[in-house]
């Protein structure tokens, strides 16, 4: 037996944000991240919109990108002194995840950072307060997710929270939030789609009602990503719609060691300065991954389907998954995605010598190997590395180099 869950309500399309007025309740926090809502006018209407339905509303700002433990704890806090019946989550995916694991603590006081990561066993949630998430970035699908990552910057780890409980009640895909995005934040967003939908594909938990949503969504990241990236508005607003299909379908088929790894290596140097940002390191390792996957036999055909999908040639299967890989290869360099973390700088683009230095990454290696391997999302990959194949795994990752094991 499988379970498909999803919002009760998605709306989506322009326009999509004025669903608000139409809440029903008391109190509403809205929950958003460093400003740029606010700068371009989008937390003003949401608030207007709140209103106008009648609720009481509080304000939670300042959420930091790779939000942490401590954030979360803080805005609980907020919570439980407002006592909201709506938690109104706006933003990329740090707010609505800061938002989702703020909702788990508000409703369960007592409840500990670890007890709330423990996969898919959160307890009951809308005790008190019902969630509506509204999607900013093209990539993340928080809005339509089971799934939250928060950061434990003492430990230097990114801990993914899993339980269909914090799949929000609605979800609003709205393109005009989407029109604002920074360029390289396309790139990283749509990558990051890009890698859930063929992972959740490839996932060991897919089913017959996640494959479609996860190839339709393939197929249109294909066609819009790179557009979208270079100003192709009518491209971006299809993306916000194909990244939210994407994750659809991995919030239901689970994910793989691509999140695995970008999960633990995304903080891993930040005492160099930097984080490998999540969707660039999806990017990075997700060529990678595909070649140590195609090892099994049915990850190796269906990767196949999806090069059959995407029209890249190829005869049989070991040919359309290196067409798979060099493709996706090809969108990374069309994006000023690095290919590898020895050539990522600290902002982000390819440079000859990047922000982790290679002693550092070797020293530090083992240990995020282990904690990969541990990740919620290891799992459901199709084939299950040891923690020494992971270090090799992750030194290709490092160097660019092939995977041949």
């Amino acid at each position: 037996m499988a379970r498909f869950t999803l919002p009760r309500d998605i709306y989506h399309g322009e326009g999509a944000l004025e669903e608000l007025k139409n809440l029903k309740g008391k109190k509403a926090i809205v929950v958003v991240g460093g400003g740029a809502m606010k700068r371009q006018g989008f937390l003003a209407k949401v608030e207007d919109y709140l209103k106008e339905a009648g609720m009481e509303v509080a304000l939670f700002e300042g959420v930091e990108p790779d939000p942490s433990v401590e954030t979360v704890m803080k805005g609980a806090k907020a919570m439980q002194e407002f006592e909201p019946d709506w938690i109104v989550a706006m933003g990329g995916g740090s707010p609505i995840d800061a938002a989702k694991a703020m909702w788990i603590k508000y409703e369960y006081p007592d409840i500990t950072f670890e007890e709330m990561c423990k996969v898919f066993g959160m307890p009951k949630l809308r005790k008190k307060a019902h969630f509506c998430a509204i999607s900013s970035t093209s990539g993340t699908a928080t809005e339509v997710t089971a799934f939250a990552v928060i950061t434990d910057y003492e430990k230097g780890i990114k801990y993914p929270l899993a339980d269909f409980e914090i799949t929000p009640d609605v979800a609003i895909v709205d393109p005009d939030l989407a029109e604002t995005m920074p360029q390289k934040l396309v790139a990283h967003t749509g990558m990051d789609a890009m890698t859930h939908a063929i992972e959740a594909y490839v996932s060991t938990a897919n089913c017959d009602f996640t494959d479609p949503l996860a190839l339709y969504a393939i197929r249109m990241i294909q066609a819009d990503l790179v557009d979208s990236y270079n100003g192709d508005m009518a491209k971006r607003d299809s993306m916000h719609n194909a990244q939210c299909l994407a994750g659809m379908a991995f919030s239901n088929a689970l994910l793989g060691i691509v999140h695995s790894m970008a999960h633990k290596t995304g903080a891993a140097f930040a005492d160099y300065g930097a984080h490998l940002i999540h969707g660039a390191a999806n990017a990075m390792y997700l060529p990678k991954v595909i070649a140590f996957n195609a090892k099994d036999e049915t990850a190796a055909k269906r990767y196949a389907v999806i090069a059959d999908e995407m029209k890249l040639g190829g005869e049989t299967t070991e040919e359309k998954i290196k067409l798979l890989i060099a493709y996706l290869r090809g969108m990374n360099d069309k994006l000023n995605i690095p290919q590898c973390i020895k050539n990522y700088g600290k902002d982000s683009y390819p440079t000859e010598q990047g922000f982790v230095p290679e002693d550092v990454f070797l020293e530090r290696l083992h240990d995020i190997a282990v904690n990969a391997i541990a990740d919620a999302c290891t799992g459901s990959n199709p084939r299950q590395p040891s923690v020494e194949e992971m270090e090799k795994l992750l030194k290709c990752c490092y160097y660019d180099t092939e995977v041949d094991f």
